[in-house]
């Protein structure tokens, strides 16, 4: 009988298409792929370590795990795993700790380990991290081949690492400098894809819109997105995270007016303040942000349009919080990610002068969790009556579907519909976070 394993996934995209090929690897190796952690021989944990909270959510994760299988081996890798190895080591119920730098070791250290007995409680794990910056090439991932996974929207990894040194932030220590999947691979990857059903694409990377800077002949970010859409039949192609300096005018007119990109800009900000924007060693200034975003608008009037935003950043005082919330409000946001700074080990802004109190942190987040939510709410209401594409997901409990549109928007539809179908629907109210409509095509 197969061993069985569970891969849980903590963070953003990238970490997610990482963690899809881990499981990939692992059932080519003959392992089973099991729905919880709690059914599993082994749990990898994915981690990510972009702030305090998340390093505790996989602490809290491991525990829990232990806790409730105690013959459960558990991996953790990931950025956290790179960053931290050590520490992840001593927690009960950790067997291997991998970090970044060895993930294509994790599918051939398990298929070898055939000895499930329970762990000795106070034996350290061992540890195989090395030098995240020795990576200079980004190796595609084995494409889908009847996992069994979700057949809606994959996530293809086609950039990694960043070099970028915002200062606060960990990311380019735990992933390394920025890597390319080269075309030809990008194109074949996404060609795999089509062939195994999948419709909707959402191509991730850490720094995204500086894909093909590194390659041999050097590309840029909108030659990969025309390239798909010309070699590929990929119905429709979704942008991950791109950084506004990234947003150029050709790559709008694409997202903008071609049928088979998704209307949806996500373009990271940070703060609204020309001051925080440079302590945090951003390459932009605010009235650059605001003319990409403007031009967006422009260019996609019925498109989503998101950010990241950070609060509590050592320096903020009332009035640079007062001018990025102000700055926040004059843009056409449909919807915010709103956190809280989290000084990072090693970056400099953990060393900074100014840290501001964790209880007003909070109370900024608030502040900007509820301005988002109001845009939120008048852009979704504009759709009433309207028809827009969406493509299904997932039966709900009850009767219906859920749906996500075009723009970015979670959609209830009235019947039940198989997932990874296009629709067309009327919209007809709104939900609690979302919108209810009836499908007409």
């Amino acid at each position: 009988m197969s061993a069985t394993f569970h891969v849980q996934n903590f963070g953003c995209r990238a970490t997610q298409a990482d963690g899809a090929a881990i499981e990939r690897e692992l059932m080519q190796c003959g392992l089973a792929r099991t729905g919880s952690a709690a059914q599993a021989a082994i749990a990898v944990l994915n981690t990510c370590t972009v702030t305090a909270s998340a390093d505790a959510d996989a602490r809290a994760a491991i525990r829990r795990i232990h806790r409730e299988n105690p013959d459960c081996k558990i991996l953790v890798t990931g950025c956290y795993a790179q960053r931290a190895p050590q520490e992840l080591a001593q927690l009960p119920g950790v067997r291997w700790v991998v970090g970044n730098s060895h993930k294509d070791q994790i599918a051939p250290l398990l298929a070898q380990s055939s000895s499930f007995v329970p762990l000795a409680s106070l034996e350290p794990a061992p540890v195989q991290v090395g030098d995240i910056f020795a990576h200079t090439e980004l190796l595609a991932a084995p494409v889908f081949e009847g996992t069994g996974v979700q057949r809606t929207r994959p996530n293809l990894k086609v950039q990694d690492g960043c070099n970028n040194r915002c200062s606060f932030c960990v990311i380019p220590s735990v992933r390394g400098r920025s890597r390319s999947l080269p075309l030809e691979e990008v194109i074949r990857e996404v060609d795999a894809l089509v062939a195994h059903g999948y419709r909707e694409v959402v191509i991730s990377g850490i720094n995204l819109g500086r894909w093909g800077r590194d390659l041999p002949r050097p590309e840029r970010f909108e030659q990969l997105v025309s390239s798909i859409l010309w070699q590929t039949a990929i119905e429709k192609l979704r942008l991950s995270s791109v950084e506004p300096m990234d947003w150029s005018d050709e790559l709008i007119e694409l997202m903008a007016t071609h049928p088979r990109i998704a209307r949806h800009a996500h373009v990271p900000l940070q703060s609204g303040s020309d001051r925080l924007l440079r302590a945090m060693h951003r390459r932009y200034r605010p009235w650059h942000y605001a003319q990409r975003l403007r031009k967006i608008r422009q260019a996609a009037p019925e498109a989503a349009i998101g950010a990241d935003v950070m609060v509590g950043f050592p320096g903020e005082t009332d009035e640079l919080f007062e001018e990025s919330r102000a700055f926040i409000a004059s843009l056409p946001f449909t919807y915010l990610h709103v956190f809280t700074f989290s000084a990072r080990p090693g970056t400099p802004a953990a060393a900074m002068p100014g840290q501001v109190a964790a209880h007003i942190a909070r109370g900024r987040n608030r502040i900007l969790r509820e301005l988002a939510a109001e845009k939120n709410r008048q852009f979704r209401e504009s759709f009433i009556g309207k028809t827009l594409g969406a493509i299904t997901l997932s039966e709900n409990d009850g009767e219906g579907t859920r749906a996500l549109t075009d723009n970015y928007l979670k959609l209830q539809l009235r019947h039940r519909f198989a997932p990874n179908q296009f629709v067309r629907a009327e919209i007809r109210s709104l939900t609690s976070e979302g919108l209810a409509g009836l499908v007409v095509s």
